[in-house]
């Protein structure tokens, strides 16, 4: 399954056992759909909002069970398998509602005051998903799921040190305003893609924190079992890796985006099998 705007979500390979990647889809279908109404085009700010509105009172009326297609305002084709979905697997609705607003808060938030206000939108823009693959995975525990939410906190952290530029053609920063004053940092450096000690000390410092929390979910990859197992190694392995990259570069995301290449398949799935 394509993975192109919406990172957060695992891939439905052939490494997921055949029972679980129509639900994935289906979820994946919702996530995606928003996530490109809050990010994509042109569309105003109240537009965008109206529109995940209509998501929101779809689940609403999944949750109480007056879920009617010709009745909603958001896209049929999503909202009906993924109704169907939630209601065989038993998953919890407040994962979705969290999820989208996120989404929501991506339309009119672009900056963060520090690290509690950047890893609540974590808390809500990928948490969610290893909660809601647990869920499929019948692997819902309270250490499954606090190493699930540092895996998923992890990930979304590398992407956005991944990322830096890019967000920045969004008018988007999500290094954290007060970590960017400590290092003596400014707006005006990322916007001029200046790369000194400054900013190399706030990356460095940024990267450790990721690892950290990657490391901190790595036994919940070990614990699972068979392929889910392995997928989870692979996709946490992977984020170590770009965070390798990262410092490789000395935190050159301007003009070295950090990626993996074909032969960094084979280190990943040695230390996945380890």
């Amino acid at each position: 399954m394509a993975v192109d705007h919406y990172e957060n979500f695992p891939v439905a390979s052939l490494l997921l056992p055949a029972r679980l990647r129509e639900p994935i889809t289906h979820i994946y279908r919702f996530a995606r759909s928003a996530d490109d109404i809050a990010d994509e085009g042109d569309a105003s700010e109240p537009i965008r909002l109206a529109q995940l509105a209509g998501y929101r009172k779809a689940l609403h009326d999944i949750g109480s069970g007056t879920f009617e297609p010709a009745q909603i305002d958001a896209p049929a084709d999503i909202f009906i398998p993924l109704a169907r979905t939630i209601h065989k697997h038993q998953l919890p609705l407040q994962a979705f509602f969290d999820l989208l607003s996120a989404f929501e808060q991506d339309v009119s938030i672009h900056r963060y005051a520090n690290d509690a206000a950047l890893l609540d939108y974590c808390s809500r823009s990928a948490n969610p998903v290893g909660r809601l693959m647990l869920h499929l995975y019948q692997a819902v525990t309270p250490q499954n799921l606090q190493e699930s939410d540092a895996i998923c906190t992890g990930l979304q952290l590398v992407n956005f040190w991944q990322d830096v530029a890019i967000d920045w053609r969004k008018s988007r920063i999500y290094l954290p305003q007060d970590k960017l004053a400590r290092y003596g940092v400014s707006e005006t450096d990322i916007a001029t893609q200046r790369i000194d000690a400054a900013w190399q000390g706030l990356m460095q410092a940024q990267v450790q924190q990721a690892r950290e929390l990657l490391r901190r979910g790595l036994p919940l990859a070990r614990r699972l079992p068979g392929r889910i197992g392995l997928e989870l190694k692979l996709v946490v392995h992977g984020g170590l890796r770009i965070l390798e990259r990262l410092d490789q570069l000395h935190y050159d995301v301007f003009f070295h985006r950090p990626t993996l290449q074909k032969r960094d398949w084979a280190v990943l799935l040695w230390r996945a099998l380890r």
